[in-house]
């Protein structure tokens, strides 16, 4: 795979991932419990965006604010397994930690971006430079 390798697929499915959380916010800010499909489906593609991050720091040359990306997705990771454990405790969720997680989270996105498009822009850069 070239330009990124697996990283843009990551971040789609970190998006695919967001619209989840969206709806289980919506859920959430209603006092709700957002329904476990949901939460299932939410989790399953922000953990498999996650080791698809991982996998293509270890397997391309990044820069490295996707390492940092990724490590701040790993922190959002972890308010999500603290949120989905008010869930099966029966408590309601605390929203402040709801609005920390998808902050943290949109973060870490948004610096996986960011460095998608530095690894596209010194890829074209350089290959351009060798004709």
């Amino acid at each position: 795979m070239g330009l990124g390798g697996l990283l843009p697929v990551a971040i789609s499915m970190f998006l695919i991932a967001a619209l989840g959380g969206l709806a289980m916010a919506i859920f959430i800010f209603k006092n709700k419990y957002p329904p476990l499909f949901l939460i299932g489906a939410h989790g399953f593609f922000a953990l498999g965006a996650l080791g698809l991050a991982i996998w293509s720091i270890g397997s391309y040359v990044m820069p490295s604010i996707v390492m940092y990306g990724t490590v701040t997705i790993m922190l959002a990771a972890l308010a999500g397994l603290f949120l989905i454990s008010f869930q099966f405790r029966d408590e309601t969720h605390p929203k402040i930690i709801v609005v920390l997680h998808a902050l943290v989270a949109v973060t870490g996105v948004s610096c996986l971006f960011l460095g998608f498009l530095r690894s596209i822009h010194s890829t074209l850069l350089f290959s351009w430079a060798a004709h």
